[in-house]
C-alpha cells in the first residue's frame, strides 16, 4: 500500500518535489538565474521523477548540477541521444542519473528526470540559466519567470514528437516558490514593478545603483512572474569586453574575448514626426477556444477576445488613407475578411469592423502556420511594405517550425507579435518579432491590450530603416568577426544587439570603436561608440554564454533548412560549439551520474510526473467551475499535445480527444439530474472611448449627428446649438471629438493619438475659418480647457 505523507500529486500520489527557489541578479539588461529545485522521496521504494516545465525562449542554459548528501555532482553537456543513453544505463545499473534536456520542438520547454532517488533521499537540484532582458516601449526592461506552462496545440502532420505535459491548476500546485531578486547598474534605478505581489523595492547604497527585490510569500502558481525595470537615462549605449576562458582554445569563441554591444539609435526629430502614409497591415487574429479566457480575475467579462476585437476597432481607424490591409483569424482553420489585400477607405473599413464584430473564440485549436503560409504566399504590392500584426495566447507546440517560416520570409514583412494571457510561449512570441524583424509585446494581469498594440503600430509606421551595416575600427593587429545575425530592422529608442569575437593580441588601455551605418527615409545616418578593450571584472563568462547562445539558434535554424548532409555538418557543429561553451542545445543535453556512491539503487522505480501550472481562467476561474477544476484533476489526465483538439477547458464542453473523461459522472456528482448550466456575467458596458472612436470616419473626420452627441453626453439640441456658423458640420464635430479625447481621456492617449493625427491633418486641409472660435465653444459646452495648439490644429 502506498504511503501517503508529503505533498500529493492530484491523484493523491506523493509528488518528491517540495519547493523551487529563484534568485535573479540582473546587471544592466543582462540577466542570471539560479533555480534550486528541493526533492525528497518520503515513499518507501525508489522513484524517477520528472518535471516538464518552461523557461524564457532565449534563455542560455549553462550549468546543472546536483547534492545528494555531501555529494555534489556537476552535470556535462553531451550529444542528446549520447546523454539520454548514458542516463538510461546508469538506472538500469542502479546508480542516480540526473538530465536536462530541451525540447525538441519549442526551446522555451525543458524536462529535467531525477533517477534513482532511494526512499527516504533528499536531493537538491541547481540549474543556471542567463538571458537579455527585453527593452519595452516605455523603456522598461522586462524578466518573466515563466510558472505557468498552458499545453501546447500541436498540429495533425507537425513535425516530431509532441511534448508530454502533466498539468494541474494552478491551485492545485503541491510545491512552493520563492523568488528574490538582486539588480544593479551604472545608472541608477528608478522603479521596480511586477505583476505579483512584492515586498518593498530595498536600495543597498545612497546613488540607487543596486537594489533588491522579494515575491511576497504565498505566490498561487496562476501567473508567470514578471518584472519590469526602470533606469533612468536608459538610452545609453554600452560595451562590455569580457576576457576569453584561461582553459579554452585560443582562436575560439570560448578562448578569445568577446564583445557585448548595446546601441539604442536615436533618429532626427523631424523624420520621425513624419509617419508613413503607405505600407500593407495584415492582422492575423487567434480564434481558438482558449482566446474565451477572461484578461485577468477582476474583469472576467472582458475575455481575450473581446479585447482583441477592441484593438482591431483602434487599429482600423488608425491606419493612413492610401494603405492596404487585411483581416485573417485562425483556429483550427483559418478564414480572411477580404480574398486579398484592399486598398483603405471608408467602404472596406466598415465592411472589415462589422465582420470584426462578429468574431468569436470558435474555430479550434492553435494552427497558426497554415494561415502564415497563406500570408507568404500573397504577392507584396510595390510600394506597399507589409506589416504583418499577430495576436496570440501563443499555446503551441510546432514553434520551431512557425519561427522558421517566418525567418524565410523576412525579407518581404515586419513581424509585430503579441502574447496574450498568462502561459504564452516565449519562444513563440519573442521568436516571429525576430525573426520578422519587428517587435514583441506580452499582455498579462491587468495590462490592456490597446496601448501595446498601438505603442507597436507607431513602430510599424516609422520609416524603414535600410542598408544597415556594421563596421570595426579597431587597434592594429586585433580584429572582429561578428556573432550575432545580420541587423534588419532598427526602431527609434529599442535597443539593438552585436556580439563580436575578438581575435589577436591588444593593449588593455587601447580603445574600439563600433560603427552602425544606415539608411532612414532615403538619408544616410549611424550611430557610434567608442568603447575601452580592457576586459570586465565581474562578468565571469555571461557574455561568452550570451554569444554562444546566439551562435547556436542560428545554426539550429540553418540545419532544418538546408540537404541532409548539411544539416549534418550543421548538427555536428552545435554540438560542439554546445559542449566547449556548456550551453544547452536541442541536440544536447546535460547529463550527470553519480558514480561515487558504491550501493545500487535496490527495486524497480516508480515513476512520478511532477505537475506544472496550466492557466485556470477559462470559465473554472469562478467559484461556479472549481468543481470541475477538482474532477478533472480527480481523473488525473495527463494532457498529449499531439491529439489535443483545444488545450483549455472552457465554458462549453471540454474537448480532450486523448482523455476518456465521463462527464455525466461530474454532472450527477454536482448535480443529480438538473441540467448544467454555465454562469452568465453581464455584457460589458461599451467603453466611452471605444464609443467615441467607432463613430470616427477612414478620413479622421467625425458627422454632426445623435450618436456622436450621445458619445459627448450631449443632446443632439445642445451640440448644434453650439456650432459656429461659419464652420461646417464634418468640421465642428472633428474638433468636438479631439477636445473630448483631450479633455477627458488624456490617460489613454497612446491608444488614440495615432488616430488624431488623421483628424488633425483632415481638419487643416478643410481650411476651415474660425476654428479657434470652435475650439474656444468646443471647450464651452464639453466644460474643458484644452488649448488649440494641443489639438494639433
Amino acid at each position: 500500500m502506498m504511503n501517503c505523507c508529503g505533498l500529493l500529486t492530484d491523484k493523491k500520489e506523493p509528488v518528491p518535489l517540495k519547493s523551487i527557489e529563484v534568485q535573479l541578479e540582473v546587471k544592466d539588461h543582462v540577466a542570471t538565474v539560479v533555480s534550486t529545485l528541493n526533492y525528497e522521496n518520503k515513499e518507501d521504494k525508489p522513484l524517477e521523477a520528472v518535471f516538464v516545465f518552461p523557461l524564457p525562449g532565449d534563455a542560455a542554459v549553462c550549468h546543472f548540477s546536483a547534492q545528494i548528501g555531501q555529494t555534489h555532482i556537476v552535470a556535462e553537456v553531451k550529444e542528446k541521444q549520447q546523454a539520454r543513453e548514458e542516463y538510461d544505463d546508469a538506472l538500469s545499473s542502479g546508480q542516480q542519473a540526473f538530465l536536462l534536456e530541451e525540447s525538441d520542438q519549442s526551446p522555451d520547454i525543458f524536462s529535467l528526470s531525477v533517477g534513482s532517488l532511494p526512499p527516504g533521499e533528499s536531493a537538491s537540484i541547481r540549474l543556471e540559466y542567463v538571458t537579455e532582458l527585453a527593452v519595452q516601449a516605455d523603456d522598461g526592461l522586462r524578466f518573466c519567470l515563466p510558472a505557468v506552462l498552458n499545453p501546447r496545440y500541436q498540429p495533425q502532420g507537425s513535425e516530431g514528437p509532441s511534448v508530454q505535459v502533466t498539468s494541474v491548476p494552478a491551485s492545485l500546485v503541491p510545491y512552493s516558490l520563492s523568488f528574490s531578486a538582486r539588480v544593479s547598474s551604472p545608472r541608477p534605478i528608478s522603479k521596480v514593478e511586477s505583476n505579483c505581489s512584492l515586498e518593498p523595492l530595498q536600495y543597498l547604497n545612497a546613488d540607487q545603483t543596486q537594489a533588491t527585490v522579494k515575491l511576497a510569500a504565498g505566490h498561487k502558481f496562476d501567473r508567470d512572474v514578471e518584472l519590469l525595470i526602470y533606469y533612468k537615462d536608459a538610452h545609453q549605449p554600452t560595451a562590455v569586453v569580457e576576457a576569453g576562458q584561461a582553459s579554452a582554445k585560443p582562436g575560439s569563441l570560448m578562448g578569445d574575448p568577446v564583445v557585448m554591444v548595446s546601441l539604442y539609435p536615436e533618429f532626427p526629430q523631424d523624420v520621425m514626426s513624419s509617419l508613413a502614409s503607405c505600407g500593407e497591415f495584415v492582422f492575423l487574429l487567434d480564434r481558438s477556444g482558449s482566446m474565451d479566457c477572461p484578461m485577468n480575475d477582476s474583469t472576467p467579462q472582458e475575455t481575450r477576445i473581446s479585447s482583441a476585437r477592441d484593438t482591431l476597432l483602434l487599429l482600423l481607424k488608425s491606419l493612413p488613407m492610401g494603405c492596404y490591409f487585411n483581416i485573417y483569424s485562425f483556429g483550427s482553420q483559418f478564414e480572411h475578411i477580404f480574398p486579398t489585400s484592399v486598398e483603405y477607405s471608408e467602404k472596406t473599413m466598415e465592411e472589415a469592423l462589422k465582420k470584426v464584430e462578429k468574431m468569436q473564440d470558435d474555430l479550434g485549436g492553435t494552427e497558426i502556420l497554415l494561415p502564415l503560409k497563406h500570408i507568404y504566399a500573397q504577392p507584396c504590392i510595390p510600394k506597399q511594405p507589409r506589416q504583418l500584426f499577430i495576436f496570440t495566447d501563443g499555446e503551441v507546440g510546432n514553434t520551431k517550425e512557425v519561427t522558421d517560416l517566418v525567418k524565410m520570409n523576412a525579407g518581404t514583412h515586419r513581424c509585430f507579435s503579441f502574447g496574450i494571457g498568462e502561459g504564452a510561449s516565449s519562444a513563440l512570441i519573442n521568436g516571429m518579432a525576430k525573426e520578422g524583424g519587428g517587435h514583441a509585446q506580452f499582455i498579462t494581469g491587468t495590462d490592456r491590450m490597446q496601448p501595446k498594440v498601438m505603442q507597436s503600430l507607431r513602430f510599424a509606421l516609422q520609416p524603414a530603416v535600410g542598408d544597415i551595416s556594421v563596421s570595426w575600427d579597431l587597434p592594429k593587429g586585433v580584429s572582429s568577426t561578428i556573432l550575432s545575425p545580420p541587423i534588419t530592422a532598427m526602431f527609434q529608442g529599442q535597443r539593438s544587439l552585436i556580439y563580436a569575437q575578438l581575435t589577436g593580441q591588444c593593449s588593455e588601455a587601447t580603445d574600439g570603436c563600433v560603427t552602425v551605418k544606415y539608411s532612414l527615409a532615403g538619408h544616410p545616418s549611424q550611430n557610434q561608440l567608442h568603447f575601452n578593450l580592457k576586459p570586465a571584472g565581474d562578468t565571469g563568462l555571461t557574455v561568452h554564454r550570451l554569444a554562444a547562445r546566439t551562435v547556436i539558434r542560428c545554426l539550429e535554424s540553418e540545419s532544418t533548412h538546408i540537404e541532409q548532409e548539411d544539416g549534418e555538418v550543421k548538427k555536428k557543429k552545435v554540438v560542439e560549439l554546445s559542449v566547449q561553451s556548456g550551453v544547452s542545445s536541442s541536440f544536447t543535453a546535460f547529463i550527470a551520474v553519480n558514480k561515487d556512491d558504491g550501493k545500487a539503487v535496490q527495486g524497480p522505480l516508480e515513476r512520478r510526473n511532477i505537475p506544472t501550472p496550466f492557466y485556470q481562467m477559462c470559465g473554472m476561474a469562478t467559484p461556479q467551475f472549481a468543481p470541475m477544476a477538482d474532477y478533472l484533476c480527480s481523473v488525473g489526465e495527463v494532457y498529449d499535445c499531439s491529439n489535443m483538439v483545444e488545450p483549455v477547458i472552457g465554458m462549453a464542453a471540454p474537448r480532450i480527444a486523448s482523455a476518456d473523461i465521463d462527464f455525466s459522472v461530474y454532472e450527477e456528482m454536482q448535480y443529480g439530474e438538473e441540467e448544467y448550466a454555465a454562469p452568465e456575467f453581464p455584457p460589458p458596458r461599451k467603453d466611452p472611448l471605444l464609443r467615441l472612436v467607432s463613430l470616427q470616419k477612414a478620413s479622421g473626420c467625425w458627422l454632426l449627428d445623435a450618436d456622436l452627441a450621445a458619445a459627448l453626453g450631449k443632446t443632439s439640441e445642445e451640440v448644434e446649438k453650439a456650432k459656429p456658423a461659419s464652420v461646417s458640420s464634418e468640421v465642428w464635430a472633428s474638433i468636438l471629438a479631439l477636445i473630448w479625447l483631450h479633455g477627458f481621456k488624456m490617460d489613454a492617449k497612446e491608444e488614440w493619438e495615432l488616430l488624431t493625427l488623421k483628424t488633425a491633418s483632415w481638419i487643416k486641409a478643410q481650411n476651415a475659418p474660425c476654428v479657434s472660435e470652435c475650439v474656444d465653444a468646443g471647450n464651452t459646452l464639453l466644460g474643458c480647457s484644452v488649448k488649440k495648439e494641443d489639438l494639433g490644429i
